[in-house]
């Protein structure tokens, strides 16, 4: 590891000699900032000295529809929406946080309105919070001269900025180079005497012409899980987050593989932008997503975001994997297309409706084998599915296809007093209202509910913030008749991590009693309907909801189906996790985690044996975020 870093800080130093000398000085101090991304320039003698937030609407060319964005991370999502809650949002309606990454142009606006904000009575963590902000998005903030560079930069080329390894800054260009570090050492639940994370590698980021931009993340990895982890990856054959892995060694438990995301984004005008990546996406504001999570492994998208007037507009077009990623070989594929469509009713109030379909889109082309007909599949995407407006159900009809697996669904945020949130999620996948109403547990009754709340600076106390939030999801929600159709990729839930056929409790927080020093408690309380061996009753959404149990006739069985049927388990997952942040985006972890899972009669399950037991680790991490199996 010691000589990879070696040569990388070689091959830097070659890159940085030509480089610097057509580097331009550092960025004006008289307003001009980068936060909007293809800005009108100003008059010559004439620098814009209004506040952004004292801006007339309709009289701003201004934008922060960004070329990049924040990597997802839970620990600073949650720093940046406590803000948005406590500033409201600015004449923009930015940050707009019902879908994930943000901008980083929208993050950096944020930490300059507080600034701008003398009433706000900022404490000492929150100016430090701010810097962060500034320093970690400094490409798109006024304020990056005065907060980020260094009077002496290291060997002369290497962190100019305290954010970054290696950047340059051109009016036409901007580049962003970072080593990826992680590593993690703990004890472990089962034979192993310990669990441990080795990762290595690197992060490269930039814009060109202040409208196109590229990310790209790289890093190889080893590590040896606990032992509920482990039957989490022998159930699923797939490695929480990560798409094709091999075994570690010889000791099970034990994975390697390799992360690689990225993107590119253009900067189409005001209100459009365009990304092309592969990489995870989110919607909603809970610490879950019942719609679409960062759960899974990355996988190519294609997304179109248009800002306009009181509405937010996504469509998101991906490709998926249909099979575990443990496989060397060819996989399947399926295709996910979806829009989310959402309005700021008030200032503080957001609502947005959802649909998506997932479909094989399939040909099947007759063949002649050995004298005899044969049918073959082949996946093919139906171009349809790409009309940006017209609902998905319609298209299925049109074209007779019967390979869709459609959601429906809302989502919505309502800030209150500027010190709390109150949020939620709605999702369809079947719905009879007659069956509702009889009561009778139809197994194609498949709904998900989220109710959540934020509160912050409870009681008067600056920087302790609290988080409580409910789910609720029917058995048989997500699944379908096969892999093509199912709400997975790469045998990894694309929702809730636990799949469905439960309810969770979740509460959540989180304190900064020191400027540098985050201390975060989450408990997750669930109740979960498991499967006995060789049964589906609805939690796993890799299975296929027609190998449902038998009634006493022998039949497939149609009602009797709730939250909790199979083997109803409880587990309470309790995670407690004090984080120094020794420079910047250079964070030292100490994490205890205690688990415990019982079975109503006494029956377990199969991959279900090893929830009990306390769990201790303490971490090192540059530029990445935690690894949390969380489930």
């Amino acid at each position: 590891m010691r000589n990879s870093y070696c040569y990388l800080l070689g091959l830097m130093s070659l890159l940085a000699a030509p480089a610097a000398a057509q580097d331009t000085p550092s960025r004006p101090t008289d307003g001009q900032g980068n936060w909007l991304t293809y800005d009108q320039p100003p008059k010559p003698g004439k620098p814009e000295t209004v506040a952004p937030t004292q801006a007339q609407p309709g009289k701003s060319d201004k934008t922060t529809m960004g070329t990049t964005y924040v990597p997802l991370d839970a620990d600073i999502y949650r720093l940046i929406d406590r803000y948005v809650i406590l500033h409201g949002p600015d004449s923009l309606s930015d940050p707009h946080t019902s879908v994930r990454p943000y901008t980083r142009a929208a993050v950096a606006r944020l930490a300059e309105r507080m600034l701008q904000d003398s009433s706000a009575g900022l404490s000492r963590q929150d100016r430090f919070n701010i810097r962060y902000l500034l320093r970690d998005n400094w490409h798109d903030a006024r304020q990056d001269s005065a907060i980020n560079l260094r009077n002496k930069p290291l060997l002369k080329y290497f962190y100019q900025r305290p954010s970054d390894l290696y950047s340059i800054e051109q009016p036409e260009f901007s580049l962003r180079v970072n080593p990826v570090l992680g590593l993690s050492l703990g004890n472990s639940d089962g034979a192993k005497s310990y669990a441990f994370l080795n990762t290595r590698g690197v992060q490269v980021e930039g814009t060109i012409d202040k409208r196109l931009g590229f990310y790209a993340f790289l890093a190889d990895n080893q590590m040896a899980v606990p032992r509920y982890v482990q039957e989490r990856v022998e159930r699923d054959n797939a490695v929480p987050h990560e798409g094709f892995w091999k075994p570690f060694k010889t000791t099970g438990g034990q994975y390697d593989y390799l992360t690689a995301r990225g993107y590119l984004t253009y900067a189409a005008g005001r209100h459009v932008s365009l990304q092309l990546g592969h990489d995870r996406n989110q919607i909603g504001n809970g610490y879950r997503s019942l719609i679409l999570s960062d759960y899974s492994s990355p996988y190519l998208f294609l997304k179109v975001q248009t800002r306009i007037w009181k509405f937010h507009y996504q469509n998101l077009f991906t490709q998926l994997i249909t099979d575990p990623g443990n496989l060397d070989a060819s996989y399947d594929r399926k295709f996910l297309a979806m829009h989310h469509l959402s309005l700021d009713v008030l200032p503080n109030l957001n609502i947005g409706l959802f649909e998506s379909v997932l479909s094989a889109s399939s040909r099947r082309d007759s063949v002649i084998r050995n004298g005899q007909v044969q049918v073959q599949r082949r996946n093919t995407f139906d171009i349809q599915y790409l009309n940006p407006i017209i609902f998905y159900r319609a298209i299925e009809q049109s074209t007779g296809s019967q390979d869709g697996n459609a959601l429906l669904g809302l989502d919505f945020k309502w800030n209150l007093w500027k010190r709390v949130q109150l949020y939620g999620q709605l999702v369809l996948d079947e719905f009879v209202l007659s069956q509702i109403r009889a009561n009778n547990g139809w197994w194609a009754n498949k709904q998900a509910v989220q109710l959540g709340a934020k509160y912050i600076n409870v009681a008067g106390i600056r920087n302790f913030d609290l988080q409580g939030e409910i789910n609720f999801i029917r058995p048989y929600t997500y699944q379908a008749l096969d892999k093509f159709r199912d709400y997975q990729h790469a045998a990894q839930p694309l929702a809730h991590p636990m799949g469905a056929n439960l309810w969770e409790l979740i509460g959540i927080a989180s304190f900064q009693p020191l400027p540098r020093l985050h201390v975060v408690g989450k408990g997750f309380l669930v109740k979960q309907g498991l499967d006995p061996a060789g049964q589906n009753f609805g939690s796993n959404v890799l299975l296929p909801y027609n190998n449902r149990p038998l009634d006493s006739n022998g039949q497939v069985r149609e009602f009797g189906f709730e939250v909790g049927s199979g083997i109803a388990s409880y587990l309470f997952h309790g995670d407690m996790t004090a984080t120094w942040q020794a420079a910047h985006n250079l964070w030292l972890d100490g994490k205890v985690i205690y688990r415990h899972r019982t079975y109503e009669g006494g029956q377990v399950p199969p991959y279900f044996t090893a929830d009990g037991g306390l769990l201790a680790s303490v971490a090192l991490r540059w530029n990445i975020a935690q690894r949390l199996h969380e489930f």
